[in-house]
């Protein structure tokens, strides 16, 4: 198992605690990019993507509604060997 499936199981297996870092990481390997932000906030868009992705830092974690968004676009771009 790579590293990033290791993560990608990691962030659906548990939303109640997906790191920000790794919640923006995996935006950027589901082909999002940084579109802006303030403070604590990133957003995140995709070319032919209507929704956005918004991740709030809080004490290193993103909510869970904010996981389950993220898990959705997993589900939705994720690249199948």
């Amino acid at each position: 198992m790579t590293k990033r499936e290791k993560l990608l199981t990691a962030i659906r297996n548990n939303p109640k605690s997906v790191r920000y870092e790794d919640a923006c990481k995996v935006a950027e390997l589901l082909g999002f990019t940084l579109r802006g932000g303030e403070g604590s906030h990133r957003v995140y868009a995709r070319q032919g993507e209507p929704v956005i992705l918004n991740f709030q830092n809080r004490r290193g974690l993103i909510a869970e509604y904010q996981a389950r968004q993220l898990i959705a676009m997993i589900d939705r771009h994720e690249e199948k060997p």
